[in-house]
């Protein structure tokens, strides 16, 4: 038989149809071919014109079909295919959003799809919001919510309302809590912001210190390019230690004398990389040898450079929605992300206070509670004695 590609003209009819290719991050090699190095024909505009299926052995212009392929992440698509097409990011819901979506659409689904009515089952807008976990997609709404209430008996006149109590009875107990506070009841921790392909999230950054030989350790599944931040963070505080009077437990402005230091990224099976911890590393560590605590509400996101400069870095706005889910107040960015800000919805951006950083001086400044001010050592006094 034809390919799918040319039996999928025959079924529509035309030579101009739509083609979508669902989830091509997934393809995979098997005995029967490589479905990526078929495609790299169908999809070069060089070639198309002039596309040969196997079975015809007929060559047949594909260049008025429009072809849109579908990825939860580019990291997997061959470099080959990926060079073929052009890449449109498509953000992730706001909570405002998925709560509608599931108002409008989820939910009255599932009460058809189980013979119910909205007079019997009544689901506020603060349970739904109660079911919304931290990823950006919404695929559904929670089946279970409904078939298990569509089990019980129903008075006539009295319908059931499944508030946050009932909740817990019928879905159990929550999948994830807020725990930033606690987190953040002693120094050596900070709160960065990371991004996904399944949009943004919070990331904690823990350092400890010890007696030792100046080693730095870190764990947390890093990559190459986050190692190489935590190096370069541990360096800038080292150069500007004396500037703001850090010293380690014994008294010295050398960080790393008799000292060892271990930088810690939570969620351990999950692999890291990226760029934009650093200024969540160097605050850590800056409240680590100063003995201060950064502030509950503060979360960051920013690259860094050994001069103290901090360059801009991506997923801005699924990273302040993540911000926002988790109850932090204050963000701080890269001053040269500011323009980023005009994506995010303006009742979030109400909610929020934006710091826009230019140096690590900015970020330390914003981090802590009444800055976090350049020791100066005091004037001499002059004399003729």
């Amino acid at each position: 038989m034809p390919g799918r590609i040319i039996n999928g003209l025959k079924t529509v009819g035309v030579n101009n149809p739509v083609f979508l290719l669902d989830e091509v991050d997934k393809l995979g090699k098997s005995l029967q071919g490589d479905p990526a190095a078929a495609l790299l024909e169908v999809l070069d505009p060089e070639q198309n014109h002039n596309f040969t299926d196997h079975y015809l052995n007929v060559a047949f212009d594909l260049s008025q079909v429009l072809f849109i392929a579908t990825a939860n992440t580019t990291a997997t698509i061959p470099p080959a295919l990926l060079d073929r097409m052009e890449i449109i990011q498509v953000p992730g819901y706001t909570q405002e959003e998925k709560i509608e979506i599931a108002h409008r659409h989820l939910i009255p689904k599932q009460l058809e799809q189980h013979g119910l009515t909205p007079q019997q089952i009544q689901i506020p807008q603060l349970t739904t919001l109660a079911i919304i976990t931290r990823e950006h997609v919404l695929e559904d709404a929670k089946p279970e919510t409904i078939s298990d209430t569509a089990d019980l008996a129903l008075p006539p006149e009295m319908p059931i309302l499944i508030d946050f109590h009932a909740l817990k009875d019928i879905l159990g107990p929550p999948l994830y809590e807020l725990e930033v506070s606690e987190r953040l009841s002693q120094p050596g921790v900070a709160i960065g912001l990371a991004w996904t392909p399944l949009g943004g999230k919070i990331m904690f950054v823990e350092a400890s210190r010890m007696d030792g030989e100046g080693q730095l350790t870190l764990t947390g599944q890093l990559g190459d390019v986050m190692k190489e931040s935590a190096h370069l963070a541990i360096s800038w505080l080292r150069s500007n230690a004396k500037k703001y009077h850090l010293t380690n437990a014994f008294g010295s402005f050398d960080l790393l004398d008799n000292t060892d230091i271990h930088l810690h990224f939570p969620a351990g099976a999950v692999t890291k990389d990226g760029p934009s911890a650093g200024v969540t590393i160097v605050t850590c560590l800056a409240s680590l040898f100063s003995g201060r605590l950064v502030r509950s509400d503060v979360a960051m996101t920013g690259e860094i450079t050994l001069r103290g400069l901090v360059l801009p870095v991506g997923g801005i706005k699924d990273k302040v929605l993540a911000a926002h889910r988790a109850g932090l107040k204050q963000i701080i960015i890269p001053q040269r992300n500011e323009k980023d800000l005009e994506e995010i919805p303006s009742n979030i951006r109400q909610d929020l206070s934006f710091v826009t950083a230019s140096c690590l001086d900015e970020v330390l400044n914003a981090a802590f509670d009444g800055g976090f001010t350049v020791k100066t050592r005091p004037g001499l006094i002059d004399s003729k004695l």
